[in-house]
């Protein structure tokens, strides 16, 4: 019974995919094809992040990361949450795994949002391909205009969620 209500959203999506097929089959192989290629992106995207992402936890010790992203860190944890960010190679949905390690090794709460608004706006292969294709000043405006938006935006965010919200952030990355 337990194992069900773990996994009710998974099922409960296999039926209205079933029933899709049912009612339209062009329509129903479309969302099958859909959903394959997805999984099959994730597939490829999750494992060498994990394997980046236990190396991460066993090579870099703790008192580290709060040296250089902790609460501490100042302008040099704004600066690498930046860089990690966007030297980041794959979807947005890699950079929670590390953000979950991120805070595992102590690193403070407005350098991870850092992190992944940079790693969700300021792709390097991102930033060379509008230097080629839409030129120097857009590409470069853009970049000097979102680097501080994130900084900004990041900021804000943690004024407005409180100590204990954070703390339970924390919490539930402990336990993962």
């Amino acid at each position: 019974m337990n194992l069900l209500k773990r996994y009710r959203f998974f099922i409960g999506t296999i039926l209205l995919m079933i029933i899709l097929l049912i009612m339209n089959q062009q329509v129903g192989l479309k969302a099958l094809s859909v959903t394959g290629y997805s999984l099959k992106e994730m597939a490829l995207v999750i494992p060498p992040i994990f394997i980046l992402l236990g190396l991460l936890d066993i090579w870099v010790p703790r008192e580290t990361m709060m040296k250089y992203m902790g609460e501490g860190s100042g302008v040099k944890g704004i600066i690498l949450a930046v860089l990690l960010g966007s030297v980041a190679a794959g979807p947005l949905y890699g950079a929670f795994p590390i953000a979950a390690v991120f805070m595992k090794k102590g690193v403070k709460f407005t350098n991870i949002l850092i992190f992944i608004g940079a790693w969700s706006t300021t792709k390097m292969p991102m930033f060379l391909f509008e230097l080629s294709a839409l030129g120097v000043s857009f590409a470069t405006t853009r970049l000097l205009i979102d680097i501080p938006g994130i900084i900004l935006i990041a900021y804000v965010l943690s004024t407005f969620i409180s100590k204990d919200e954070i703390n339970k952030i924390y919490q539930n990355a402990e336990t993962m």
